[in-house]
């Protein structure tokens, strides 16, 4: 699916892993508002871009860490400002309480020295695993050209 039209809210919803009522909490506090198409009333869809699902997945992730909301707010604006930069090489880790972004592997071996014990979350892993989910979704989705054939044609 093309960026400029974006992700609607149940696709998003499967593929990062989260309930409906998340997704809408997280749009109306701002933790993730839909940067292709907010909700303008009865009727209008929400529309997310990739970089809002990257957001939304590593998000999911920190808070299935326990990580507290009010933390996970910074570590999304730290995001925000990186998104437009690849996030290749850039490695979240959390102690559970805290969130480091770390650029190198010189400050990952720091982190780890300190003697927490810390999980890792590697953006570009989170990039290219919600790549591959979206690529088998649309495969889904869409039937065989031959099937769409017919149908035009007023087959079978």
């Amino acid at each position: 699916m093309p960026e400029t039209e974006g992700y609607r809210v149940p696709d998003v919803c499967r593929v990062v892993g989260i309930s409906y009522r998340q997704l809408d909490y997280w749009a109306r506090t701002d933790l993730v508002t839909p940067s292709v198409r907010d909700a303008g009333g009865s009727g209008t869809q929400r529309l997310y871009s990739f970089q809002d699902l990257v957001q939304l997945r590593v998000i999911k992730k920190l808070l299935d860490a326990g990580v507290s909301l009010q933390r996970i707010r910074r570590a999304v604006k730290f995001l925000r400002e990186h998104m437009n930069k690849q996030v290749q090489g850039i490695t979240l880790m959390s102690d559970g309480s805290s969130v480091y972004a770390c650029e190198s592997q010189d400050e990952v071996i720091d982190l780890v020295q300190r003697g927490q014990a810390v999980f890792a979350i590697a953006l570009d892993k989170v990039w290219d695993d919600l790549s591959g989910s979206l690529a088998k979704m649309k495969v889904g989705k869409e039937p065989p050209k031959a099937a769409r054939a017919m149908t035009r044609a007023g087959g079978a």
